[in-house]
């Protein structure tokens, strides 16, 4: 990029069948990123105009190209081909595929310079499957692309950064997930990139307990005692500044959430009930770890709203928000 011009940032449009195509064709709308950013559009571009026109949206559709600047209306679209037709709320696993295809082309370019971050729209684990192929979401996948050995989900919003020692599992396999070493490296991710990517020198790090009432001294389980607490114990002695382990019932209290920057949840829905409860629609997901800039949408394809236009993209809006902020704070670009 020249050093005048606009950052550019991938935007998967996710699941075709799902909210993702509409939900990016209203980037077009909205002044206050399209001033700061250039959003280009991973998608079919035929599905991205059939579903404008259905919907009667004059969103104007024009091929990418680099140098291009951004225009109000209008969205730069990077095309790729649908396996097959698409109809909204209709999911095909034989556009599994092309799904992934999306990711992968947005990966390449973040790791080539092309793209400062990626922003993804929500894909559905389900169809994905049905197709043959394994996924378990996109921070896996993104994961293994980038041969990152460990990455974290964290989900932001309405006043809450909420990370996860284990992310899709079955409630069964948790305990077993939560060993020493898993714990300690997302607490070191965590540490380093609420540093890089939030610009918090020494942040405060709330960690909840697995058991109800942080395991009450073993009587509700020992894993606090077995594992939680000498990990934190030994990275405090690294310097990390670690609250807890905390019952989880009460972590989401304002005075306790006053204690620290962000909190650390030991399994997917300990931490993201409160937060979704918290942000809905305005809450967005990030992958910290990852070689690359990546945050996304806190929803699913919501393929009952596919078509309608009724979606609400402001979780969207709040990805690309902050991706550019995290792209400016790791000084992959200069500070606008």
């Amino acid at each position: 990029m020249t050093a005048h011009a606009l950052p550019r940032i991938a935007v998967t449009s996710g699941e075709p069948a799902g909210v993702g195509p509409e939900i990016c064709l209203r980037l077009a709308e909205n002044e206050s990123i399209i001033r700061r950013v250039q959003p280009v559009l991973l998608a079919d571009r035929t599905l991205l105009a059939e579903r404008a026109a259905a919907l009667r949206w004059p969103v104007e559709l024009r091929d990418w190209q680099p140098g291009r600047e951004p225009e109000a209306g209008t969205l730069d679209v990077l095309h790729l081909p649908l396996a097959a037709p698409s109809l909204a709320g209709k999911l095909d696993p034989a556009n599994a595929a092309y799904v992934l295809a999306l990711l992968d082309r947005a990966l390449a370019g973040c790791r080539s310079g092309e793209f400062a971050a990626m922003i993804t729209a929500p894909v559905h684990k389900g169809v994905i499957n049905d197709a043959g192929i394994r996924f378990s979401g996109h921070t896996e996948y993104l994961a293994e692309r980038t041969a990152t050995a460990r990455v974290v989900m964290m989900l932001a919003g309405g006043g809450l950064r909420v990370a996860l020692v284990t992310t899709h599992l079955p409630l069964k396999d948790v305990p077993a997930a939560i060993t020493e070493t898993a714990l300690a490296e997302t607490l070191r991710v965590l540490h380093a990139e609420m540093q890089r990517k939030y610009a918090i020198p020494q942040p405060r790090i709330l960690v909840a307990g697995l058991n109800p009432h942080a395991g009450e001294g073993g009587y509700l389980g020992r894993e606090e005692i077995d594992v939680i607490c000498p990990v934190l114990d030994r990275l405090r002695g690294e310097g990390l500044q670690l609250i807890g382990p905390l019952p989880a019932d009460t972590m989401f209290s304002a005075p306790v959430l006053a204690r620290g920057d962000c909190v650390l949840a030991m399994y997917h829905d300990q931490g993201l009930t409160a937060l979704k409860y918290a942000s809905f629609g305005q809450g967005i997901n990030v992958t910290l770890g990852l070689p690359i800039i990546r945050t996304s949408v806190d929803h699913g394809t919501a393929l009952e709203l596919a078509g309608s236009g009724q979606a609400d993209p402001g979780s969207l809006f709040v990805a690309v928000e902050q991706a550019l902020l995290m792209a400016e704070r790791s000084a992959r670009l200069p500070s606008r």
